[in-house]
């Protein structure tokens, strides 16, 4: 069966990410610089072949997606396909809080949560096990539908993080050494074994540094 050659983008930045509030399944927007990245990645894959873009639902992921949608020259990549499969993580009560709000209103949640507990579920929220399954039965989804072709997956840092261990057998526990930047390029490879990695992390389309959380 043909490789389905996936270019995997998380959303540009928002001011969620820039106070380290966990948005999860908040639908909160881009702000300006997360627009500006949009527009920069758009441009930076205007030239690829690109078939079809797959989106998370939330705006943040969409907005990001419609800007590589208004880049591409493949008039069947200009409708950006909405997946629910593709949303952040859950995360429950967690959701509208900081970081350091999480440290000291829960603090063993907290411990869990930064310890990689891959069953470990805010209140009313995803376990890690939980998020991987559903992005391989998403992507597995997406991808058979599309053999021999390029697709576009914009979706948020744990469904990258999730991707990233997909495609190098990582485990859920296992520390994180890759990056997850607003508007980074991630390129793998699907085919009915799964995921391969081909590149990951490239920014070089964006003129300064970009924030890496898994979490928001």
């Amino acid at each position: 069966m043909p490789v389905t050659r996936i270019i995997a983008v998380r959303h540009g930045e928002t001011a969620w990410n820039v106070d380290t509030r966990i948005q999860g399944q908040l639908d909160i927007g881009l702000n300006d610089r997360g627009l500006w990245q949009a527009e920069r990645v758009g441009k930076a894959l205007a030239e690829e072949s690109i078939d079809r873009i797959y989106s998370s639902d939330l705006q943040r992921a969409h907005t990001t997606a419609q800007a590589i949608a208004r880049h591409a020259t493949n008039p069947t990549a200009h409708e950006v396909q909405l997946h629910t499969g593709l949303r952040e993580r859950s995360f429950g009560t967690f959701e509208g809080e900081t970081w350091a709000d999480i440290a000291e209103k829960w603090p063993d949640e907290s411990r869990r949560w930064k310890q990689r507990d891959p069953h470990f579920a805010p209140p009313g929220g995803e376990t890690p096990t939980q998020l991987l399954a559903r992005v391989q039965t998403t992507v597995d989804g997406i991808a058979a539908r599309h053999p021999g072709e390029h697709i576009v997956l914009v979706a948020h840092g744990g469904v990258m993080d999730m991707l990233y261990r997909l495609a190098t057998r990582q485990e859920l526990h296992a520390p994180r050494t890759w990056h997850l930047g607003n508007a980074a390029i991630n390129r793998l490879l699907w085919t009915p074994d799964g995921l391969s990695l081909v590149g990951w992390g490239d920014a070089r389309h964006l003129e300064d540094d970009v924030l890496d959380e898994t979490t928001t």
